[in-house]
């Protein structure tokens, strides 16, 4: 009997860990592929972190009860893995992020003109994320892009809240110095 109790509980708890894994964390895939391709500006290179992440954690499954924030567990170890690459191959500036490969949904209606606007403005915005220092733009991205809390940024980065509130009022303000730049520019 006891043989039957030590089987169910060990695969109660394997399957919990299993639907875990597949709700919460790969539900997790475009926004840290995004956070990883923001860092790295490699699209092969951000499907690698993503994927290493993933078999990280799936190989440390017997461990997940002790992380509080899986959410941010994930964002905390996609940026670290990322940085680790891009200072491991010394990768200093690279093409900015290609919109058009970006993946946004396509609108039945628009006109071949509004699409090139819309184009030209989505090219503009990843310019001037790009100028942001990389504090900047990962604070930046994961408010603004992928919609963290200022809680979840701070135990991500392991900033205070407070660090992220002011890193985030400087990158939305030198961005709308970046924009209007460019909007001079445009008239």
């Amino acid at each position: 009997m006891w043989q039957d109790v030590t089987f169910w509980l060990f695969n109660r708890h394997y399957i919990m860990n299993n639907e875990k894994f597949h709700h919460i964390i790969l539900s997790l895939k475009d926004n840290l592929y995004r956070l990883a391709l923001s860092i790295v500006h490699d699209k092969a290179e951000a499907e690698d972190i993503v994927q290493d992440v993933f078999l990280k954690l799936w190989s440390k499954k017997d461990e997940w009860n002790a992380i509080n924030n899986a959410e941010a567990y994930c964002y905390r170890s996609t940026k670290n893995l990322a940085l680790d690459r891009l200072s491991s191959r010394a990768i200093r500036k690279t093409e900015s992020i290609d919109p058009q490969q970006e993946g946004y949904s396509f609108i039945d209606n628009e006109t071949p003109h509004l699409h090139f606007i819309r184009q030209e403005e989505r090219s503009i915005i990843y310019k001037c994320i790009d100028e942001l220092s990389q504090n900047q733009r990962l604070v930046f991205q994961l408010r603004e892009i992928e919609g963290l809390s200022y809680n979840d940024i701070s135990n991500v980065l392991d900033i205070s809240e407070d660090v992220v509130k002011v890193t985030l009022f400087r990158a939305r303000r030198k961005m709308k110095e970046l924009l209007e730049k460019y909007n001079d520019k445009r008239i």
